[in-house]
C-alpha cells in the first residue's frame, strides 16, 4: 500500500470537467496557467482541474525511486477525481503527463471520457531512453558542470521552474513503465494526439494515433517540444476535439 502524499491542485470554473496533467519538471503554473490554457478552457465553458504531480510544483517532494512512476502518478490523478467527487473527466496530459494520462485511461477506463496526449506521440511506445544523463545533470553541483546538451536543457528548465532537483532526479531515475503497442490499442476512449512538427522528444503524432482505435492526430506546425505547449493551433485543435467528445 502506497504512503499518503500531499498534492496541490487547482479547480476553477463550471461545466464539464477537464483534468490537466503537466510534464516533467513543470507544474500547473508553468504548463497550464502561464500558457493561458486555464483561461482558454474556462472561457470555452469547462471546469478546469490541474494537478501538481508528486515531486513537482507545490506538491510533496519525495526522494525514493519507488515513490514515482507513471502508473502511481495516474492513481494520484484518480484519487483527485475521487476527492472532488468527479465520476468522469476529459483528461489532457503533456509529455510525461500524457504518459500518465494513458495509464489512467487503461487502469480506469470508466473515469476518462476522452484523452488528449500532448507532446508525446510515437515515443510513448518506444519508452524513454537516456534518463541517466538527465538525472546526473539534475544532481550536478552546477549547470556549468553539465556538458550533455539535452541534459543541460532539462537542468535549465528545472532551474527555471524552481524545482526540487533531487526529487526530479528520483522521478526520472524511477522505473519508466513502458506502454506497448498492444497496451495503447486497448485505450477505448476518444483520443487526440497533439505533437509539435519538430518535436523529437515526443515523436510522430500520426504514428501513435494509428495504433489507437479511432484516434485523431494533430501536428502543431513549426513547433518543438517546448514551444508547442501554448500554441494557438494546439489550443484550437483541442477545443474542437473537446466540443465533440466532452459535452
Amino acid at each position: 500500500m502506497s504512503q499518503a502524499v500531499e498534492l496541490s491542485y487547482m479547480d476553477e470554473g463550471k461545466g464539464q470537467p477537464v483534468l490537466l496533467i503537466h510534464g516533467f519538471a513543470s507544474n500547473v503554473q508553468v504548463n497550464w496557467v502561464s500558457t493561458l490554457w486555464v483561461r482558454f478552457l474556462r472561457e470555452k465553458g469547462y471546469r478546469v482541474i490541474a494537478i501538481d504531480n508528486r515531486g513537482h510544483g507545490q506538491s510533496e517532494k519525495l526522494y525514493r525511486l519507488e515513490d514515482y512512476g507513471a502508473p502511481l502518478m495516474a492513481e494520484d490523478a484518480r484519487r483527485l477525481l475521487d476527492h472532488l467527487g468527479i465520476d468522469q473527466a476529459c483528461v489532457m496530459g503533456y509529455s510525461m503527463g500524457a504518459r500518465i494520462t494513458a495509464f489512467l485511461a487503461l487502469a480506469h477506463p470508466d473515469r476518462v471520457k476522452a484523452a488528449v496526449f500532448g507532446g508525446l506521440g510515437y515515443n510513448m511506445v518506444r519508452g524513454m531512453a537516456g534518463t541517466g544523463p538527465v538525472a546526473a545533470a539534475l544532481e550536478a553541483p552546477s549547470i556549468e558542470d553539465v556538458t550533455n546538451d539535452t541534459a543541460r536543457t532539462f537542468r535549465a528548465f528545472a532551474e527555471q521552474t524552481k524545482s526540487d532537483l533531487k526529487a526530479l532526479a528520483a522521478c526520472i531515475r524511477s522505473s519508466r513503465d513502458r506502454l506497448s503497442v498492444d497496451d495503447v490499442a486497448r485505450i477505448s476512449c476518444p483520443v487526440l494526439v497533439a505533437v509539435g512538427e519538430t518535436d523529437v522528444v515526443g515523436g510522430s503524432a500520426e504514428k501513435l494515433a494509428e495504433l489507437i482505435p479511432g484516434a485523431h492526430a494533430l501536428t502543431i506546425p513549426g513547433r518543438d517540444h517546448m514551444k508547442a505547449v501554448g500554441d494557438k493551433a494546439y489550443k484550437e485543435g483541442v477545443a474542437a476535439f473537446l466540443a465533440e467528445v466532452c459535452s
